[in-house]
């Protein structure tokens, strides 16, 4: 049950956006901008990079929601989301991937423990500036979204196919598709 009375069932996020149309509208150009905008990074590993940080932070919701948009994206699909989340370490993703989701973790645990070793080891594998940049940002945002969902105590639904008719919905028509208008007093 959440903290306050939602005026919709939908779970997370989407009743946190129907409750708030007005704050729905910049969350969900924030997400669209980053995981949907251009980028040398992929839409699959911008949305890993989401997952692992809401994993991070234990948010079951922004977990299994970004977890089912990445392996909708990822020719591995589910099974190399799952890999990262148990261990990143030895999960198989390319070593640009890797050191970018080790900032990402690092971002996760607080600001100030990206350590410039994390960025050269970034930069050593190929990441642009860009790419560290938006990593951060991804990171630093999905913080906010995990304890914003989590905060007001949404509800998260256990089916995993909730997660993946939401993941085909983001894919095709984007993070802006969930965003419900602005009711106005006539």
């Amino acid at each position: 049950m959440a903290h306050i009375a939602l005026n919709s069932d939908e779970p997370g996020i989407r009743g946190l956006l129907r409750f708030r149309p007005e704050t729905a509208r910049p969350l969900n150009a924030l997400a669209e901008v980053l995981l949907r905008g251009e980028s040398t990074l992929s839409r699959g590993d911008r949305e890993l990079i989401a997952a692992y940080v809401s994993s991070l932070n234990r948010c079951k919701f922004c977990y299994s929601s970004h977890a089912a948009f990445a392996a909708a994206q990822l020719a591995e699909g589910m099974e190399l989301v799952e890999q990262v989340r148990a261990d990143l370490d030895a999960a198989p993703v390319s070593p640009k991937l890797r050191a970018l989701l080790g900032i990402a973790g690092a971002v996760q645990q607080g600001g100030q423990q990206v350590s410039d070793k994390d960025v050269a080891a970034a930069r050593a594998e190929g990441a642009t500036d860009v790419e560290i940049h938006d990593t951060v940002l991804i990171a630093a945002a999905f913080c906010m979204f995990n304890r914003y969902v989590d905060g007001l105590a949404t509800f998260a639904p256990d089916d995993p196919e909730v997660y993946a008719m939401a993941a085909q919905r983001v894919i095709t028509e984007g993070y802006g598709s969930t965003t419900p208008p602005v009711e106005r007093p006539a």
